[in-house]
């Protein structure tokens, strides 16, 4: 057997045993599935980690979050080796403390929320094969009267931009409903975009953000406030302006990959609109955790700054305290122990 898969083995080994003790432990049983994605995300991310040539055991490498991925992986059943994809993941550089450190990221692709849309969602009979619907096509929109609906018309012509997508659903009880998302709407996830990119952007006023001073931290907000406000004015016409374009990723500007990646968002707010049911109160804060891109954003943000300035906190006793501080105190109730990585 190759030195290569024996350390696969071994990190599979002693991953998948601790994501189902920690599964089981919050009400959710752990699948055939569920291990076979575990097993896949294992192998994706020694393929990202193989890239970047980095061991599972690279002092670089913060394994504090690889633990929370493969639970996520688990809980959402996202397959890392179906085809489409349903997930992928990818390495950053995060400051924690004073150290950067490379910590693994996980990212929903567009196939993977149709897999949790069609495992979870609330009385979801069947997903139909959605629509892509272009500029040149005949399209009428559905329409309600009550209790009726009059389905959407469509007759594609093949030719033109993707200008919205519409997803048909068949309800437990036969019933069909459409949800349509427009091109134009994307505007709002691209401005969400260059609000994360800008994370880190100092306009030239300081070294770093982590160095700025309270009146030049005033003035970043205020430059970013204009680029924001500029982004949101010009809506998806921004993937061409030259000012906008230095805070926008490849993947969104680039044109072999742009109209694929507004197709993706198209997608992705339908199905996130979609009611769902995890019957777990744990999968369903996983699922909120991994698809909120303000709950992304907050984290990213805490994971950055945590630890990062040291407080020192003066602690004094309450007259009332020192009285009684001699007294038989109750037992503390002990706490349960969350399983980390182990250190390859």
């Amino acid at each position: 057997m190759s030195e290569f898969s024996t350390a696969l083995a071994k990190v599979t080994d002693t991953y998948a045993p601790m994501i189902e003790r920690q599964l089981v432990g919050n009400g959710v049983q752990m699948d055939e599935y569920s291990k076979q994605c575990v097993v896949s995300a294992i192998s994706a991310i020694n393929s990202v980690l193989d890239v970047k040539n980095l061991a599972w055991n690279a002092e670089e490498l913060d394994q504090s979050n690889v633990t929370q991925i493969l639970l996520n992986v688990a809980s959402l059943k996202l397959n890392a080796a179906a085809s489409p994809k349903e997930v992928y993941f990818s390495i950053r550089k995060v400051k924690m403390g004073d150290k950067w450190k490379k910590q693994i990221e996980m990212g929903i692709e567009g196939d993977g929320n149709d897999a949790i849309l069609s495992r979870f969602g609330r009385d979801v009979k069947k997903v139909g094969q959605f629509w892509l619907v272009r500029e040149d096509d005949d399209f009428e929109y559905p329409k309600y009267n009550g209790f009726e609906t009059t389905p959407p018309q469509w007759t594609p012509k093949g030719t033109g931009d993707v200008v919205r997508i519409v997803y048909p659903i068949i309800k437990n009880d036969d019933t069909h409903e459409y949800y349509i998302a427009e091109r134009a709407d994307v505007a709002r996830n691209l401005v969400a975009h260059i609000n994360n990119n800008l994370m880190n952007e100092t306009f030239g006023i300081c070294k770093n953000r982590y160095e700025a001073k309270p009146q030049e931290k005033q003035q970043i907000n205020e430059k970013k406030v204009e680029v924001l406000k500029k982004a949101k004015e010009l809506g998806l016409d921004a993937l061409d302006d030259v000012e906008m374009q230095k805070y926008i990723s490849p993947a969104w500007k680039e044109y072999q990959s742009r109209e694929q990646m507004l197709i993706r968002k198209m997608r992705n707010n339908i199905v996130k609109k979609i009611p769902k049911n995890f019957g777990s109160a744990f999968v369903e804060m996983v699922h909120s955790e991994v698809t909120d891109d303000t709950a992304v954003k907050v984290r990213k943000e805490i994971n950055e700054n945590a630890n990062s300035e040291v407080i020192d906190v003066e602690i004094v006793e309450p007259e009332n305290l020192k009285e009684t501080k001699d007294e038989p105190q109750p037992e503390e109730t002990p706490t349960e122990k969350v399983e980390e990585g182990p250190g390859f």
